[in-house]
């Protein structure tokens, strides 16, 4: 998703000259907030009711079936700002049971139920809807159930952030229309599985039928049009072989026009496709070429594109973005930037198309790898925030991302750990973006090997290709591959507020150092510099000892540690 600003707390990390009193009261009030919370960790205290869990949790009524496909068909009814329409849902029966969990969320309402003929009970609980099936559903075998639906979805208010419908004009007065849901939630607009850990894995069919004079843009590759003249309106049918998460299944309707080219990616020929307003088509051509730079910049680092088989499209939206599954869309005023603006401060920001190249990110990390619990949100934006910096590093070199990443730091607010509540449908802090970008470039510090480094980035995307994931199993990889034991990091940038403190005190030719401001077990390695002389240490929440060539040395650490410095000694 679009990164949203967040004003930043001040932090007191790595400030060079700052008085050595001010900084043991800034420790003392972080100490002391600490203990008031009674907690090295900080949950996330929210009230959560009965729809947030049968939202969020696999519920008994989920388990028993494993999504296979969908076959979408919708009609838009821009007059009305209306859908109707039915989903085919093919399943593999796993369990013996007969009651399933279709979500949908209101107005939108599910109207009916059909297996093999049959329509079926319908019991509506809020969002949830459960469907008592009539024929036997032996396990192992295959079966359909196909749902009618219709209404009036939610409008989106501000898009991509709180979800919905978009419903706009573009300069000629048509309708340029659009879904943007990823925390609502894809049952704001259709009836489906509405939880991350199960996707469709042959694929999904969309039949999208909208006005003569309009264009459908969807997922996948279009593979025929049917133009009904007596009704004044074309369907477009899209199609994705791929597994596919459900808030990334989108619809795109406005007066289109498409230009594309072919990309030589480490898997062959890759059709990149673009769909803009025909009054944007030239500044369009102009301002993607940053397409082709991202995906060579991210096959470098992340491995093959993903989804060859369904192609790559960029589609102008009537919103700043999202990361809709080989169908990414693209409102950022075709200018470099976030709208024009570069969120590190650092003037490197300008060099790219933000939305570009951050919803390009996702399709490696939220569209190949998913999360399965909306809490572990982490793994689609820590490492797609962090993809900015890496596409600066192919292209303007290893300093240029540095700043950059360093410069996102003013965005971090520390305010709730980065991992949500678990089977509750619950985000965690908007620090999963930068905060989690930061982690990952002082993990890539501690592995000090890029060409390692690399190889990690890569291998997620083959270990994990077209898979649901938990956090666990992201950290265990990574750990793994590193050869360290990572859990301490991820448990103190992931589950708790506070950053790290390098405390140290110089006396006699005698360098005492710990970590403080941490989580129970953290041992981190960190870099330092001892009068600019590079000194790798391996500090604990014990106290250490080393000896350094000069008694009034001057220590710093290595700015890429997302960590924090207290000098006690006064030096």
């Amino acid at each position: 998703m679009a990164f949203q600003l967040i004003l930043p707390i001040i932090l007191w990390i790595q400030i060079p000259n700052f008085d050595f009193i001010m900084r043991f009261i800034l420790l003392s009030l972080s100490l002391l907030f600490c203990l008031s919370a009674q907690a090295q960790m900080f949950p996330h205290e929210e009230e959560f009711t009965r729809q947030d869990t049968l939202r969020g949790t696999i519920t008994p009524e989920r388990a028993w079936w494993d999504l296979q496909y969908y076959h979408l068909e919708v009609k838009v009814n821009p007059d009305t700002k209306s859908l109707s329409g039915k989903n085919t849902v093919r399943y593999k029966v796993l369990n013996d049971a007969k009651r399933m969990q279709i979500d949908l969320q209101a107005p939108m309402q599910l109207t009916k139920a059909m297996q093999d003929g049959t329509e079926l009970e319908i019991e509506h609980d809020g969002n949830a809807h459960f469907i008592t099936l009539k024929a036997d559903q032996p396990i192992g075998e295959e079966k359909e159930l196909v749902l009618t639906f219709s209404g009036t979805p939610v409008e989106a208010i501000r898009p991509p952030w709180d979800g919905g419908l978009t419903w706009q004009t573009d300069s000629n007065g048509l309708p340029f229309i659009a879904n943007s849901n990823q925390g609502i939630g894809a049952s704001i607009w259709w009836p489906n599985k509405d939880h991350g850990y199960d996707e469709p894995d042959q694929g999904v069919l969309m039949s999208v039928t909208v006005p003569e004079n309009l264009m459908d843009v969807s997922n996948g590759r279009l593979i025929g049009t049917d133009h009904n003249k007596e009704a004044k309106t074309k369907t477009y049918h899209w199609e994705v072989k791929n597994p596919i998460n459900n808030y990334g299944i989108n619809i795109n309707v406005g007066d289109y026009v498409h230009f594309g080219e072919k990309y030589k990616g480490e898997k062959g020929d890759l059709d990149m496709d673009y769909y803009v307003l025909r009054e944007n088509l030239k500044k369009a051509k102009k301002q993607f070429e940053d397409a082709p730079k991202m995906m060579e910049a991210f096959e470098h680092w992340f491995g093959p594109y993903p989804f060859y088989e369904d192609s790559y499209k960029l589609v102008e939206a009537p919103y700043l973005g999202m990361e809709h599954q080989s169908s990414v869309t693209y409102g950022n005023a075709f200018e470099n930037g976030y709208l024009g603006r570069d969120l590190s401060g650092t003037g490197w920001g300008m060099k790219f198309d933000f939305i570009i190249i951050h919803e390009s990110g996702h399709e490696w990390f939220a569209n190949n790898i998913t999360y399965r619990d909306v809490a572990d949100m982490w793994i689609h934006e820590s490492f797609t925030a962090y993809s900015e910096n890496l596409f600066l590093d192919y292209f303007y070199g290893k300093e240029a991302s540095k700043e950059y990443v360093l410069g996102t730091r003013m965005a971090i607010s520390n305010d709730i750990p980065i991992i949500g509540t678990y089977n509750v449908n619950s985000e965690g802090s908007g620090d999963m973006y930068y905060k989690g970008a930061n982690m990952l470039h002082t993990i890539r510090q501690i592995v000090n090997d890029d060409e390692k480094w690399r190889g990690i980035l890569r291998g997620l995307n083959a270990e994990f290709y077209h898979k649901t994931v938990s956090t666990r199993q992201i950290e265990n990889y990574i750990s793994q591959k590193v050869g360290i034991n990572l859990t301490p990091v991820f448990n103190q940038y992931l589950r708790d507020i506070r950053i790290p403190i390098f405390s140290y005190n110089l006396k006699g030719g005698e360098l005492s150092y710990r970590w403080e401001n941490v989580v129970v077990g953290f041992e981190m390695p960190v870099k330092i510099y001892v009068d600019g002389k590079e000194l790798n240490l391996k500090p604990t929440e014990r106290w250490q000892q080393v000896e350094v060539s000069q008694k009034n040395a001057k220590i710093r650490v290595d700015e890429n540690y997302y960590v924090g410095t207290l000098n006690i000694s006064g030096n």
